[in-house]
């Protein structure tokens, strides 16, 4: 893929400056261009991984017991509106056969889609599918929560207000109970 090219992001950022009745020439923008360029190279790190490699080394240990990482922060850009929204997901997979992955691998993934021009439904279903195609478990359940600036700073103008997607595969799909245990444990505070 493509580098991120930060000098046409810069001199995009100085039109939209000047567009907005700014002078980009004055001191405390002169440097805002490359700055915001640097930022859009790392906010938009993961459109240059791809998000499953994180599991192409697991353990076996013969476990196929709940296995549920919480609160894993993640911020994204919003691709309508290209602001920030920015929450937690929380993770959790049946094993099979004693495929576990390392617990860090969790966290990377949701890095790795979120870092992207992107929708929360999109993360929430990419990290499920992705997990259910690499690991395959027994089941999968991903559920973000997160507050979206498009909402809160315009439009609308509601903050505080969260949005919860959440994408349920394989045993968690099917028994009710599985699925009860796992929202419990999510918001056991």
């Amino acid at each position: 893929m493509e580098e991120i090219n930060k000098k046409k992001i810069a001199n995009a950022v100085r039109e939209i400056l000047e567009a907005v009745g700014e002078n980009p020439d004055r001191e405390g923008l002169l440097d805002t261009p490359m700055r915001v360029a640097r930022m859009y190279e790392e906010v938009f790190s993961g459109l240059k991984k791809d998000p499953s490699i994180h599991f192409n080394t697991v353990f076996e240990e013969q476990h196929e017991e709940l296995v549920l990482v919480r609160d894993i922060r993640f911020s994204s850009m919003c691709e309508h509106h290209l602001v920030p929204f920015f929450g937690v997901a929380h993770v959790a997979y049946l094993p099979q056969n004693g495929r576990v992955a390392g617990l860090s691998k969790l966290a990377r993934v949701v890095d790795d889609v979120s870092k992207r021009p992107q929708l929360q439904e999109r993360i929430t279903t990419t990290v499920a599918e992705t997990m259910m195609d690499k690991l395959n478990p027994l089941g999968v359940m991903v559920v973000l929560e997160a507050e979206h600036m498009c909402m809160t700073i315009r439009g609308v103008n509601k903050p505080g207000a969260k949005t919860i997607t959440s994408a349920v595969r394989g045993a968690f799909r099917s028994d009710d109970k599985l699925r009860s245990e796992v929202m419990s444990l999510i918001n056991h505070s």
